[in-house]
């Protein structure tokens, strides 16, 4: 079966095209995306959307990554990890800092886990927890654990935390546009088979 075109941009199916939702903001931060090569095949991964809709936002798919050419000579003194530890900065301990670089590991939380036992300096970051009470809208994919959140999400969701005077809530939009072509694409019915309990407040994993 010949694969269906792609646009050029949103890198989605033409048919569902997400380009006229896609926003595009500015941050405080260089957004850097860590993706395992597992996710980033996955067709319903939210990084590309999230890639495009904060400015310099850049994506690396891989296993180990090498921090000095990621991130510069300083990356322990410049880069913020976001992932929950029990010394975790608050809000003004972030911003008083002044921290370049935000860091999102995408995948499942065991390949995030593989990531880190890879990458041995990602434990040497400063840690930046989600607030547990946000809840996912990933209504079409499952996790194991309830306190996950689409990758997407969890961004907004950090760089709303840590801008006072501006929402990142616009980009979302996207994301749920894309869900809703997908329901649609499936069909009401099988999506209520497999996932109508998603509505009640089951959260996604990181993704």
């Amino acid at each position: 079966m010949p694969k269906r075109p792609l646009c050029s941009h949103c890198e989605r199916p033409i048919k569902t095209c997400l380009c006229a939702e896609i926003v595009t903001l500015p941050c405080d931060f260089q957004l850097i995306i860590l993706q395992d090569p597992k996710e980033a095949k996955h067709a319903l991964s939210s990084s590309p959307l999230l890639e495009k809709s904060i400015t310099g936002a850049k994506r690396i798919i891989g296993e180990t990554f090498d921090p000095i050419q990621l991130l510069g000579e300083d990356w322990q003194a410049t880069s913020l990890l976001v992932y929950p530890q029990e010394n975790s900065l608050s809000q003004s301990q972030v911003i008083k800092h002044g921290f370049k670089h935000l860091i999102l590991l995408d995948g499942t939380w065991r390949k995030v886990a593989r990531m880190i036992h890879l990458n041995p300096w990602l434990s040497q970051l400063a840690c930046f927890a989600i607030d547990s009470l946000n809840s996912s809208q990933y209504l079409i994919r499952k996790s194991p654990r309830g306190d996950g959140l689409s990758t997407i999400e969890a961004a907004v969701c950090v760089l709303n935390e840590l801008h006072d005077e501006q929402s990142f809530d616009p980009i979302l939009g996207a994301f749920h546009k894309m869900i809703e072509f997908q329901i649609h694409a499936m069909g009401e019915e099988t999506f209520q088979k497999n996932y109508s309990n998603r509505r009640t407040g089951t959260k996604s994993h990181l993704s």
